[in-house]
């Protein structure tokens, strides 16, 4: 058998093995566990400021049964918890943040094996990206999805129905009685978004690529088959840190082309395309995002989930979940891809049991949920979720109408002096990576309340941010680079033509590039967002939305298999 990692701190008899066994016993450990068992990290991000990770102190306690089960020994670790509710500006800025707390916790530590419990938006594409550049062996196992808010008589999802009652309220089409009655319901316990939010998005994907155990994407937080998969999961980290399986076996290229597929085949969250791309990076491989257009270009829909479709992930859990989807897309899916449990992804591939998966032949929509536009006002790309979009403003020509900021937006949308009407074209800027900072989830702009009144239910809207995965609209996102980086975004005036054809993939500014171009030359100089800590960091080193947002120095080749941490050294020297 390979050498246990954790060998290089426990097994030699010396003053280095003497304090680290020493340090093990003093939180109650016994010194037979020692010896010779593997050790398997859990990192925890509960948090009682995250209502989509304050059960996974139960989840920790089941996978621990299963490491102990399987002849381990398991230490949790704590790492930071992203939650969107209320962590400001937002959780985006502080995922590349989260990704070096979760890598630098496992490589320098002794663990043999990681069990990553992932939750609210950000906390798994984080820990994903913090173990494939440690690169040891890791397994994940997600959170869940809360359950079904009731209001009135009607299932309700987290998100997306959130957007449209508050179109409601601001259309006069109900009162602040009936709001307060939602606020009362809203959240009805644990667990992250219940429609194809960010969270359930990136917990497909995950399963998709074969990080996680077959069936587990979809399980509802607080069912009792969650707390019996992480007590697998447990299990299997033990497997995997004696057999070297490690994420860089397992996130392959065809592995991220799977999550593609099955990103478009549901609809899934805007948000997975950056962090695929981040992820990607993090393993050494390029990925383009002209390839989420190709593979949607191929993938129809077929998971019929809020915000694309009718029904909650609860539904897509009964119909299968995953391995039924799998199922559903196995013409177009590399099945050989190795996955964390063992087994090639198709050998998890199980029957559609359900009405929320369709077939290819009769499937949602006819294409993927995903557009990748580029052009004048977009050289490096920009996003479109075409399945939440209405398909009369798929090919659109209108005037701009600009706002400078978030705040901008708050002050004017609302200003019956506003020159705009349901053809104008609302242009978000200065909220991109660096200028948000860390591109919040503001690019579903509001749409006039007068306009709700009269009974416009989308508008075309431009911004270099993100837009929640429970959002919906046609909403053009991620559009690089950035104004605040001196993108063609900063040069739009009010009343500028814009030209969207999503058929041909083309997003313009009907202006003469020579006039653009003096316009960003004289354009003031952005004042920096932050002076210090992090914030500047981030600022300094973040790349654009088409590079995934990471920062520069975390791009690249992931640890060799067995590299352990500077200083771990053996004898009878003094010091730690």
């Amino acid at each position: 058998m390979t050498r246990l990692r954790s060998a290089s701190w426990f097994a030699e008899r010396d003053l280095a093995g003497f304090l680290h066994r020493a340090s093990v016993r003093a939180v109650g450990v016994a010194p037979d566990a020692l010896d010779g068992r593997p050790v398997v990290g859990i990192c925890n991000p509960w948090s009682e400021v995250v209502n989509c990770n304050v059960h996974f102190r139960g989840l920790a306690t089941a996978v621990k049964r299963g490491v102990v089960a399987a002849g381990g020994l398991p230490l949790e670790f704590p790492v930071s918890s992203l939650g969107e509710n209320l962590q400001k500006p937002t959780t985006m800025l502080f995922r590349n943040l989260m990704a070096m707390d979760v890598e630098e916790a496992i490589r320098s530590y002794p663990f043999d094996a990681v069990v990553l419990i992932g939750g609210c938006d950000k906390t798994q594409p984080a820990q994903l990206m913090g173990a494939a550049s440690a690169n040891v062996p890791a397994i994940t196992i997600t959170g869940g999805a809360v359950a079904a808010a009731v209001h009135r008589g009607r299932e309700l999802s987290v998100g997306t129905d959130l957007w449209r009652y508050t179109d409601d309220l601001r259309a006069g089409r109900i009162d602040l009685e009936e709001y307060a009655e939602l606020e009362a319901a809203w959240i009805p316990g644990p667990g992250h978004c219940n429609e194809m939010g960010t969270a359930s998005t990136m917990a497909c994907l995950t399963e998709a690529l074969g990080m996680t155990l077959p069936g587990t994407a979809t399980i509802p937080a607080l069912h009792p088959d969650r707390a019996a998969a992480a007590e697998a999961t447990g299990r299997r980290a033990v497997e995997i840190a004696l057999a070297g399986l490690r994420p860089s076996d397992i996130l392959t290229p065809a592995a991220f082309d799977n999550a593609i597929t099955m990103l478009c085949a549901i609809g899934g969250s805007t948000n997975a395309v950056i962090h695929l791309l981040a992820l990607a990076r993090r393993t050494g491989y390029a990925l383009p995002l002209a390839r989420f257009d190709e593979i949607s270009r191929r993938t129809p829909l077929i998971a019929d989930v809020r915000p694309s479709g009718a029904e909650l992930v609860s539904a897509l859990h009964v119909a299968g979940g995953v391995p039924a989807l799998l199922h559903a897309l196995a013409p177009l899916l590399a099945g050989d891809s190795l996955t964390v449990g063992g087994a090639t992804l198709a050998a998890g591939a199980r029957p559609v049991t359900g009405p929320a998966i369709r077939s290819l032949a009769e499937p949602v929509a006819g294409t993927g949920g995903l557009a990748v536009l580029s052009g004048s006002l977009a050289p490096r790309g920009a996003v479109l979720k075409v399945a939440a979009a209405d398909p009369a403003l798929l090919s659109h020509r209108g005037p701009a109408v600009v706002f400078e900021s978030v705040e901008d937006v708050a002050a004017r949308i609302d200003d019956p002096a506003l020159a705009i009407t349901p053809d104008s074209v609302l242009v978000l800027r200065n909220v991109g990576p660096i200028g948000g900072p860390g591109m919040p989830e503001w690019g579903m702009v509001p749409i006039p309340a007068r306009l709700l009144a009269a009974g416009v239910r989308d508008m075309v809207r431009i911004s270099d941010a993100r837009m929640s995965g429970t959002a919906f609209g046609t909403c053009i996102l991620h559009v690089a680079p950035e104004a605040h980086a001196g993108g063609p975004l900063a040069a739009v005036r009010d009343g500028d033509i814009i030209v969207l054809d999503v058929p041909g993939r083309r997003l313009d500014l009907d202006v003469p590039a020579d006039v653009i171009g003096r316009r960003l030359a004289v354009a003031p100089a952005p004042a920096a967002r932050y002076e210090r800590g992090y914030g500047r960091l981030h600022a300094e080193h973040v790349l654009q939305a088409d590079e995934g947002c990471d920062l520069d120095f975390l791009v690249g080749q992931p640890d060799a298999a067995g590299h352990l941490p500077y200083g771990l050294a053996t004898g009878f020297h003094g010091g730690w």
